[in-house]
């Protein structure tokens, strides 16, 4: 009895020193927040585990992709198919530009590097323009022909990490090819006229196009259970969002006869914003830059753009002392201010003619945004257990009579 009376004793002050600590010391009463299971995991866990579902997913397709030689094959036809053809654009320009032929050669080496860099840029986005549909066009209906979408479904992978994976599976090997070509244009600076800006903002917007129509791809992948109808419905979108509304845009433009009639529910000009989704405007935007003066790339800008002509005079960024001041609401507009702002771009008024840089950042961002809808309307119909459903009462009812 005295030894336990004694050992009381001794742990009375030792019980005391955590209490007083306690007192003291007010961050020491919080205790370790410890994880519970069922709980729902913290942010830093969903992302890791997004990541890593969508890595899995992208390195099986990308080992089914680049496993075999039809890779190596495409991407050996895409590089001399370029060579090629810009080889005969040099040939072609070096001809009619030789004293002998009735060209002036004071200038011509410049001529000749802008014309072999506009030829290579609009055959890269026609390139891109055929082959990206055909990337994720069967991406998720192959899945489901094979009967391994719903496998793939009841894997700890989520709907988010396998619609992205797949879709940076066919980016990355897009991206190869695009990026591939750069050291072929890169070769005009040998020529000179073409300026590194310029070489940036054409393949910006190559790679934004390919964003979209990846996704556009991807989405009808999802939608429709069949590779073949998934195709075909690609392509078929794709020309409406691009040949479509620039043919929307000149049926209007016509009817109007240039913003100066109406015609039934057309009147008035038609919105610059119908061939955002063009790519060929964009990237006439983009060669409207490269050229010496008012040239026919320019005119093509002029004639969908809704912005005001330059005024004669030297060439400053828009905005600065001596520039035009564009009427409000137009293409120099808030929502057109803030693009340009995110962007780094300042439009630039030229001597004569069309405010430049004002057309392509506004198509690569149009692209951007209806890729994260199409991403966003892929991954709810991947989902098995869908959030976002049509509510048919009508239907509901007759089921219940029927049960």
């Amino acid at each position: 009895m005295n030894d336990t009376a004694s050992a009381g004793i001794e742990s009375a002050p030792q019980a005391a020193e955590p209490a007083a600590t306690l007192a003291t010391n007010p961050a020491a009463r919080r205790t370790p927040r410890l994880r519970v299971p069922g709980r729902r995991p913290w942010p830093r866990t969903r992302l890791l585990t997004g990541l890593m579902g969508v890595t899995a997913v992208a390195i099986k397709e990308l080992r089914g992709r680049m496993r075999g030689r039809r890779a190596f094959v495409i991407l050996t036809v895409y590089l001399v198919l370029l060579a090629s053809f810009g080889w005969m654009v040099e040939l072609i320009l070096e001809r009619q530009r030789a004293p002998g032929f009735g060209g002036a050669g004071a200038l011509a080496s410049a001529q000749i590097g802008q014309g072999v860099f506009m030829a290579l840029l609009m055959l890269e986005t026609v390139l891109v323009i055929a082959l990206a549909p055909a990337f994720t066009a069967g991406a998720i209906s192959l899945e489901r022909e094979k009967q391994t979408l719903d496998m793939l479904a009841t894997t700890p992978v989520s709907s988010l990490s396998i619609v992205i994976g797949k879709l940076f599976s066919a980016l990355t090997y897009l991206f190869i090819l695009i990026f591939a070509s750069v050291p072929l244009s890169a070769l005009v600076f040998v020529f000179g006229g073409v300026s590194p800006d310029d070489v940036v903002r054409g393949y910006a917007v190559i790679l934004a196009t390919a964003l979209g129509l990846c996704s556009l791809g991807l989405f009808w992948s999802a939608l429709m259970r069949r590779t073949q109808a998934a195709t075909i419905a690609t392509y078929f979108s794709m020309l409406a969002v691009t040949a479509g509304s620039f043919f929307v845009f000149y049926f209007w433009n016509t009817m109007t006869a240039g913003g100066t009639a109406s015609v039934g529910p057309l009147s008035g000009r038609p919105p610059e914003s119908l061939v955002y989704l063009n790519p060929y405007f964009a990237q006439a935007d983009v060669m409207c830059g490269v050229e010496s003066g008012f040239g026919d790339w320019c005119g093509q800008v002029a004639f969908v753009s809704d912005r005001p002509a330059a005024s004669e005079g030297v060439a400053v960024p828009a905005g600065a002392p001596g520039a035009p001041v564009a009427q409000p609401g137009r293409a120099f507009g808030k929502p057109a201010r803030i693009v340009s702002d995110l962007l780094g771009i300042q439009p630039v008024v030229p001597a004569f003619g069309v405010i430049r840089d004002g057309l392509w950042p506004r198509s690569a961002v149009a692209w951007i945004g209806l890729s994260v809808i199409l991403i966003v309307a892929s991954v709810q119909l991947v989902t098995p257990t869908r959030r976002w459903r049509l509510r048919r009462p009508g239907l509901r009812a007759a089921l219940g009579r029927s049960s």
